[in-house]
């Protein structure tokens, strides 16, 4: 027997890998999460209550431009908060996840982990 799977077999694999993220809302889950410095951005988010610009900058070994259009995109879609104000009379950023991004970052994380358990059981 071939080691290889028929198509046959790989649609209910594929389908239970792609359940966690079938609809319209778990595409665009997909769509902004799945890109490297937002995910970098909700998993630095998903264990520290908040975090500096300068923070996830250097977490992240991004650029300020990089960084700043990517933490823009997860805060339009109400992924991550952002709070402005001065420490010491400079400029401070803080990042937080909201409860819509952890949801959001849960899920995608629960599709990672389908693929891969299928993955391993495949091997």
């Amino acid at each position: 027997m071939s080691k290889h799977r028929s198509r046959r077999q790989s649609k209910p694999v594929f389908n239970e890998v792609t359940g966690y993220l079938n609809d319209d809302a778990g595409a665009e889950v997909f769509r902004l999460v799945n890109e490297r410095v937002r995910l970098g951005i909700l998993s630095a988010l998903a264990v520290n209550a908040s975090m500096s610009f300068a923070e996830l900058k250097q977490t992240l070994g991004v650029t300020d431009g990089n960084l700043s259009v990517h933490a823009r995109k997860l805060e339009e879609a109400l992924f991550v908060r952002c709070e402005k104000s001065f420490k010491d009379r400079r400029p401070l950023t803080e990042y937080a996840l909201t409860n819509k991004g952890r949801e959001a970052f849960e899920r995608y994380l629960g599709h990672m982990e389908a693929l891969i358990e299928v993955m391993r059981k495949s091997t």
